[in-house]
């Protein structure tokens, strides 16, 4: 049986990155790496967080048709290859999507039967002292990610699901009925 397609997003900050760890560790659901032309933050292990990919080599892809969905968030590409999430789906594998709103909304066309979960924090100025809080940003980026984020939340009314991350165990239990649903 082929698995199901669960799709989380919402603005930086929200902490959809940390409750979706949460969900891949207990749940057992395997990572589907994305691609970025973004530069790795010190933590970060190309192949293992993200593919961390030139503007060409990213570009390339997409004209090879290779990605899944992608789409331009704060001046860098984001994409999920095909070949990730097709591989995993046919293994019956859950295929858990930590992507940015206008990624969600292109699964949803390619795929209806892809769940959409929409994260937020409780409010814009827990929003922001999480983002600072990060201490890995740029006031510019922090800005740019503040600003993104009002626009990302209109996107709110096409998803499926929406949780409110007020605390990151409410929030994972949330997650998890919807993916055990």
């Amino acid at each position: 049986m082929k698995g199901k397609l669960i799709v989380v997003s919402g603005p930086s900050g929200a902490g959809k990155s940390t409750v979706t760890k949460i969900a891949r560790d207990k749940l057992h659901i395997p990572l589907t790496i994305s691609a970025t032309t973004r530069k790795p933050r010190q933590d970060e292990t190309d192949g293992k967080d993200y593919y961390f990919l030139t503007e060409e080599e990213f570009m390339k892809r997409v004209n090879n048709d290779e990605f899944f969905e992608w789409a331009k968030v704060h001046d860098n590409y984001y994409g999920t290859l095909k070949s990730e999430v097709e591989k995993k789906r046919e293994e019956g594998n859950t295929v858990l999507l930590e992507i940015d709103v206008q990624g969600g909304l292109i699964v949803k066309k390619k795929d209806p039967s892809a769940v959409l979960v929409f994260f937020k924090a409780p409010d814009d100025k827990e929003l922001e002292g999480r983002l600072r809080n990060r201490g890995s940003d740029s006031e510019e980026i922090i800005r740019k990610r503040l600003e993104n984020a009002l626009k990302e939340m209109e996107y709110e009314k096409e998803y499926d699901y929406s949780i409110i991350n007020i605390s990151i165990d409410q929030s994972y239990q949330e997650l998890s009925d919807i993916i055990n649903h």
